[in-house]
């Protein structure tokens, strides 16, 4: 379904339209279609500055409420602002975690002065933040982690291990979950902290993707001492906040369909003027026709269920396992057009931007959140099958 915009939706749209033509060059561009992220590279320092003129016309963090530095935006105006960041073929804010999924978790679990001291900086990309999650034994698992703290006077003394941890090798804070109880039920022993990972005793080792890029990474606490004031949230209720994050995470799957479609279009293009050698185009193939029409389908199939979380937010309820349905769907079709411009391309899409696609791609049914877990969850919550 398409969406019918309220006028004020259109407004911003327009706004944010005028504001972006005037702002984003092809420098800013060229921000968005490059990869990697080294700290203190040119790239980064760039996207330093992007995100602050973002955030210094308002369009940092528009869904946060004014108090924050936000717009308060509804989910419409969010929804804006994506197609539009899109459309202009620019990147958001470099704090990609941070703004949507961390930040969250503060305003609701923060003291006043965490809110405060944090999150003006975290919009506008002074300080980058990443999620210390999963751990070489707790990724699907999540409540099985061990990294643990003990108190020590003032302080919590952090030891442990997390993996696959997004731009931890540029991240300034963690928003970290620690086993504070051992006897408790695995669930109740979690408590989460608000670490700066430039303290004593915090290595991060960068884990280089097939790719060759270093987005994710190890991080090793060791007797890391954090102030008791940076802890989020009540003690031993940290998988409360924790869930709170990851609402938000998933929450932001409604857009995955902008660049997936965009993707698939490129692709329908590709083939059209690619020659199979016999004098026809890689179009005209009957098998390969049926082939692009799947990936296509996939693709809009996913902007429908993304539409529909949306139609449900509006309606007031809240994002329940649309979340899921798109992740799976997303990362299903991901893989499927990296295999369907192989047999467009040839050995020519082992190069270049398809063939950095092509093996990005075995990542996308593992990462944030596996195949294997959002099938069980649907099962369980739209089926209604047993957890065992």
């Amino acid at each position: 379904m398409d969406f019918t915009y309220p006028p004020e939706a259109e407004a911003f749209r327009a706004e944010l339209r005028a504001w972006l033509d005037e702002h984003a060059t092809d420098q800013v561009r060229a921000l968005g279609t490059a990869t990697g992220l080294d700290p203190g590279s040119e790239r980064f320092e760039r996207l330093g500055a992007w995100n602050r003129e973002l955030a210094d016309a308002g369009y940092a963090a528009i869904a946060w409420p004014t108090e924050y530095g936000g717009r308060g935006a509804g989910v419409l105006e969010q929804l804006v602002w994506s197609e539009e960041l899109h459309r202009a073929g620019v990147p958001g804010p470099i704090n990609v975690i941070g703004i949507p999924n961390i930040a969250p978790a503060l305003m609701a679990h923060g003291t006043p002065a965490q809110r405060t001291e944090l999150l003006p900086r975290m919009r506008r990309g002074d300080d980058v933040w990443c999620q210390g999650f999963s751990e070489p034994d707790a990724g699907s698992d999540l409540a099985s982690l061990r990294t643990r703290a003990v108190r020590d006077g003032d302080d919590w003394v952090v030891t442990g291990q997390k993996i696959w941890t997004t731009l931890a090798h540029v991240a300034d804070w963690c928003e970290l979950l620690v086993r504070t109880d051992p006897e408790a039920p695995k669930h109740r022993g979690i408590t989460c902290l608000l670490v700066d990972l430039h303290r004593p005793g915090v290595e991060v080792r960068p884990l280089v993707t097939i790719t060759g890029e270093r987005e994710f990474n190890e991080i090793f606490f060791d007797e890391v001492r954090v102030p008791g004031e940076q802890t989020l949230g009540p003690v031993n209720e940290g998988w409360r906040v924790a869930m709170t994050t990851l609402a938000h995470e998933r929450g932001g799957v409604a857009t995955l369909h902008l660049g997936l479609r965009a993707k698939v279009a490129r692709l329908l293009e590709l083939a059209r003027r690619t020659p199979l050698g016999d004098g026809r185009m890689a179009s005209d193939d009957a098998a390969l026709r049926q082939r692009l029409a799947r990936a296509y389908v996939h693709a809009e199939l996913l902007k429908l269920v993304a539409d529909r979380a949306i139609s449900g937010q509006l309606h007031g309820r809240p994002l329940g396992p649309e979340g899921s349905i798109a992740k799976l769907v997303w990362s299903e079709t991901e893989q499927l057009v990296a295999e369907v411009s192989g047999d467009v391309l040839g050995p020519d899409a082992n190069a270049g931007e398809w063939g950095r696609d092509r093996v990005m791609a075995r990542s996308h049914t593992i990462a944030g959140g596996t195949t294997q877990v959002n099938k069980n969850i649907l099962a369980t919550r739209i089926l209604g099958l047993p957890r065992h």
